[in-house]
């Protein structure tokens, strides 16, 4: 049976939702979940390849990215579909190799790291504090079912702020968002949506945080 995990005003209305719920039964990318056991094949998405690198030596500072907040839906490593409003699905034969917000945090740090614009970019910071912490909410990481049930549109959206250790002063705050067209529902189309949004995402991310911190 398809595993459906609902945030409570989703349970509400599950009554009403209930009766579209069959017509996904011809469509296999959202086909009812396997075994339990069986293994799931792992999707890896791609850091940006198109990142500036700072000339010179990187600047002083320590730079913690914090693991994304999120709502329950996405807090999970399996690839998170909406065949309609208030449904929530996951493709059954494959999952993220990491629970999402954790996918998201590992491509801002690689991002920033690639940008050799700090001197030390981690999920925790060196000593007692770092000198500027990224704190984000994932709002988006989903494919969103088009209404003919035969493609879908991967939308991909978080809120960033950067936050002054010192004092606790947000120093810049921004959202970012992107969408992409899956070429259709095998679960490589899907991949490469989700790897076009997120890294059109991220990209626009670690060029912001490096013009906010006087890296560019």
């Amino acid at each position: 049976m398809p595993q459906i995990r609902m945030t409570p005003a989703r349970m509400v209305r599950a009554a009403t939702v209930a009766a579209v719920l069959p017509m996904l039964a011809s469509c296999s990318a959202i086909s009812a979940l396997g075994d339990a056991a069986t293994p799931l094949e792992v999707i890896v998405l791609e850091t940006p390849g198109d990142l500036p690198v700072r000339p010179g030596r990187p600047l002083r500072r320590d730079i913690i990215v914090e693991e994304p907040s999120t709502g329950g839906a996405l807090a999970t490593d399996r690839i998170l579909i909406q065949p309609g409003p208030f449904q929530a699905q996951y493709l059954p034969g494959v999952r993220w190799s990491a629970p999402a917000p954790q996918v998201v945090q590992t491509l801002m740090l690689r991002a920033l790291d690639a940008t050799e614009a700090f001197q030390y970019v981690g999920r925790q910071p060196l000593g007692p504090g770092g000198d500027f912490a990224i704190v984000t909410e994932l709002v988006d990481f989903q494919a969103v079912l088009g209404p003919e049930g035969e493609t879908a549109r991967v939308e991909v959206r978080m809120v960033a702020r950067i936050v002054r250790e010192r004092g606790v002063e947000i120093v810049a705050s921004r959202t970012f968002a992107a969408n992409a067209v899956a070429a259709s529902l095998s679960d490589l189309d899907l991949a490469a949506a989700f790897d076009d949004a997120a890294g059109r995402v991220i990209s626009d991310f670690a060029l912001w945080t490096l013009s906010s911190l006087g890296a560019l």
